[in-house]
């Protein structure tokens, strides 16, 4: 027990994550059982599964890491239900385990894995395809290392449990709540991104800006319950006519911002070139946004006439990101002042 001790000091302080602490024990376990295959399991008991997580095999018998079997039909649950913690005749034993008779198992050595309030998070186990004697202190040095792993498993779980929250909480940031789309934030970041992009592959950038003309008065008129149902039915006919390259964000109440990275064409000079896709693009999104939008399960559909559209064509390097979309922008507030005079 000193060797093993001395092999634990020298391990558990060097260890960062759960993988670096569990390979070393699992060698030390096997040295101590002589047992083929060692290996580490985490159980999830609401979706009814076992899977190994870590194995150390020096012989014939092979415990796959990643293999997930039925939590019911282990040899780890019937040890548990029996507070057995090793068998050198599986099969008198458990010989009702299909997993067992199908990996080959005749000894078999596990403690469990408890968190601090006593649930299972997982085993420790040795098992061998050979009749193997039961070591000196087997049974102690397994409940020592399931003890051990027991703090590395709820350390790493809580640093995924933060993780997960963290990047959930970063794409709310992110997110408009309602559309699903990006956010002004998510999208005025990303337009630098786009820039360099375009400057890296010596191409343009066209930066939309979109306005939905009449909003207040459906809002107004039928409610903002009816008008949010505008706005997404909007920012899902936006996404349609859209490549997957391109980008789309909601940045105000009624307004949306497109951002898309434009390939030269061969036949035209640059100038030519970026005036006729910005021209493209507007024309593509004021379309998109014209047609009937259901409001409500109640209320009849309206037929919008469409948005004021701007778009701009942009060199990078010509301006900054936020100087094209205020160009954008200009250019969409003229389009509006053109629809306002037509409509008179």
């Amino acid at each position: 027990m000193d060797q093993i001790l001395s092999i634990l000091s020298e391990t558990i302080p060097k260890a960062r994550t759960l993988e670096q602490l569990t390979r070393p024990l699992l060698s030390l376990l096997s040295q101590a059982t002589g047992m083929e295959s060692t290996y580490l399991t985490t159980i999830d008991t609401d979706a009814g599964v076992q899977r190994v997580e870590f194995a150390r095999n020096v012989g014939d018998m092979v415990i796959p890491e990643g293999l997930v079997v039925p939590w019911e039909d282990t040899l780890c649950k019937r040890a548990l239900d029996e507070n057995r913690m090793y068998s050198d005749n599986v099969a008198e034993c458990w010989g009702d385990s299909e997993a067992a008779a199908a990996l080959g198992i005749r000894t078999y050595a596990s403690a469990p894995i408890r968190s601090q309030d006593g649930r299972v998070l997982g085993t420790v186990c040795a098992a061998s395809s050979d009749q193997v004697a039961r070591a000196p202190d087997v049974e102690p040095l397994l409940m020592l290392l399931s003890g051990l792993l027991s703090y590395s498993i709820e350390r790493e779980r809580l640093v995924e449990r933060l993780q997960a929250a963290n990047s959930e909480l970063a794409t709310l940031a992110m997110t408009d709540p309602l559309t699903g789309l990006s956010n002004r934030r998510a999208i005025l970041n990303d337009v630098p991104r786009l820039f360099d992009q375009a400057l890296r592959e010596s191409t343009y950038v066209l930066v939309g800006v979109i306005d939905l003309d009449g909003f207040k008065q459906i809002n107004d008129t039928y409610g903002h319950q009816a008008g949010d149902q505008f706005l997404c039915g909007v920012a899902t006919q936006l996404q349609h006519c859209l490549r997957s390259s391109d980008t789309i964000g909601r940045v105000g109440g009624d307004e949306f911002i497109v951002i898309a990275v434009s390939t030269p064409s061969e036949h035209l000079d640059l100038k030519t070139d970026m005036q006729h896709a910005a021209g493209l693009m507007q024309d593509r999104l004021s379309k998109a946004t014209i047609g009937q939008y259901r409001l409500g399960p109640e209320l009849d559909d309206i037929d919008y006439t469409g948005a004021s559209v701007g778009v701009v064509a942009v060199l990078p390097g010509s301006m900054t990101a936020e100087e094209a979309v205020m160009l954008a922008d200009r250019e969409m507030y003229t389009v509006k002042q053109q629809r306002k005079r037509q409509r008179l």
